[in-house]
């Protein structure tokens, strides 16, 4: 009871935020096309059975509650939703019965590197490289995967590494499918670019100072942006045919905005200069996705420039000002302190998430860093949203993932509690319509 009466009490203070018009963020996309040309989606239906899912309560993320509902699910997306008494099940449908568990959407994580058997992500001869791309390393079930799945994590982000300033194209992809190619949800999902810290080169090489790094990032968008350009006039019947580059084809893609650059940056210096060099002087839609220690100061300038931030693995930090472990979700959704110590604008309900970094945290852990978030001053309806709806629309696939809503993916995770609470776990993950995991009650993976 306790549990459902601070879950009552988020949802209404969250209500009463929204309403005073204060939480929205307007995320940048540019002038995103409504069809790709570089982009490659992965398939608008999947073969899965017709399934009806009965459970105790849905929270569909976008929308009220449901108790005592029913979901249907059949060729890979959500058919109908709705209360049990007033949602007929078909002929031809098999009943599911979840007993007591919550149903959500499938969590949805930006900062993964586990969906290939390996971890081949860092390709560090050169400071930054457009050509290489994760895609052709996700390899479907293993036991990192499974993980996940156990975790209620259903879609990620699979980047490069972050040992040099540009790892390369990332893939995101579903956690469970028969093929590569059926759990494709697009590629490029982003470019990988990491500003500082690990990619830092101490032999002496050119991108040992921050300056080096911004001047390889730098030279590398600007060759980018002019084949982009080239590419551009062409389609538009003003200049010659440019030559095939594949090492520049992808950043062709990014300038056209048809995904975008999630960016490993960390402390409020190199924050910033994400927010000058990536978005302020190239335009590119821009994530980030790390965020940590005190880049929180910069949440007004973020939200001023529609830039969106996934945090993590970090969660907290001492304020030693005020003798006390400080939340950095919370921070950023709330408001950092800038100057003089003077409040400023938040991220708000829409515009922070969170990532785990796996496996630096396991992945099957996104549901505790979420709740040390919560734990530390997020409201939890927010803490839902960073993890679903709000890290779908980081990277633009809303329109497939991130909350139960008839024709998405019928990606469900059926919990034997409160989601964001770490004693509960994972009874039931569906992906695409399909049963990917169920909890062995008699031995438990958690």
């Amino acid at each position: 009871m306790r549990t459902l009466a601070i879950i009552a009490a988020s949802l209404a203070a969250t209500a009463s935020a929204i309403a005073q018009g204060d939480l929205s963020i307007d995320i940048y996309y540019g002038d995103r096309p409504d069809v790709p040309k570089i982009a490659k989606l992965g398939p608008d239906k999947v073969e899965s059975p017709k399934l009806a899912f009965r459970c105790a309560k849905v929270i569909p993320v976008e929308g009220d509650p449901i108790d005592d509902a029913i979901v249907l699910s059949q060729d890979g997306k959500i058919v109908a939703i709705g209360r049990a008494a007033e949602t007929a099940i078909p002929d031809g449908f098999e009943l599911v019965d979840a007993g007591d568990s919550w149903c959500l959407p499938g969590y949805i994580e930006l900062h993964c590197h586990i969906a290939g058997r390996g971890f081949e992500l860092n390709d560090t001869l050169h400071q930054t490289n457009p050509e290489m791309r994760t895609l052709d390393l996700i390899t479907m079930d293993h036991e990192m995967l499974r993980n996940a799945l156990a975790g209620g994590v259903t879609t990620v982000m699979l980047i490069p590494g972050s040992g040099s300033n540009m790892g390369g194209f990332g893939t995101l992809t579903k956690t469970w499918g028969r093929s590569p190619d059926e759990a494709l949800v697009r590629f490029p999902g982003c470019l990988k670019i990491a500003q500082a810290g690990n990619p830092e080169r101490y032999a002496g090489d050119l991108g040992m100072t921050h300056m080096g790094m911004n001047h390889g990032l730098r030279m590398t968008l600007e060759r980018g942006q002019k084949y982009y350009q080239a590419w551009e006039d062409f389609d538009a019947g003003k200049g010659p045919k440019p030559q095939f580059d594949p090492a520049l084809e992808y950043l062709r893609g990014l300038f056209r905005h048809e995904y975008p650059v999630c960016v490993h940056t960390q402390i409020y210096q190199v924050a910033l200069q994400t927010l000058r060099e990536l978005r302020d002087e190239f335009g590119l839609w821009t994530v980030i996705v790390h965020g940590t220690f005190d880049a929180y100061r910069l949440s007004e300038e973020a939200w001023k420039r529609g830039v969106p931030v996934s945090n993590g693995p970090r969660q907290f930090q001492f304020n030693y000002e005020r003798g006390r472990f400080e939340g950095l979700a919370a921070n950023w959704y709330s408001g950092g302190r800038h100057g003089f110590r003077h409040p400023v604008r938040g991220l708000g309900r829409d515009g922070i998430g969170i990532n785990t970094d796996s496996p630096v945290i396991p992945q099957e852990q996104l549901q505790l860093q979420t709740a040390m978030a919560v734990r530390l001053g997020l409201p939890w309806e927010v803490g839902v949203r960073a993890i679903t709806i709000n890290a779908a629309r980081f990277v633009g696939v809303q329109d497939r993932v991130g909350s139960l809503v008839v024709g998405k993916d019928a990606d469900l995770v059926f919990w034997d509690g409160d989601p964001l609470d770490p004693r509960n776990a994972v009874e039931m993950t569906v992906v695409n319509g399909n049963i990917a995991y169920r909890r062995n009650a008699e031995r438990p993976r958690f």
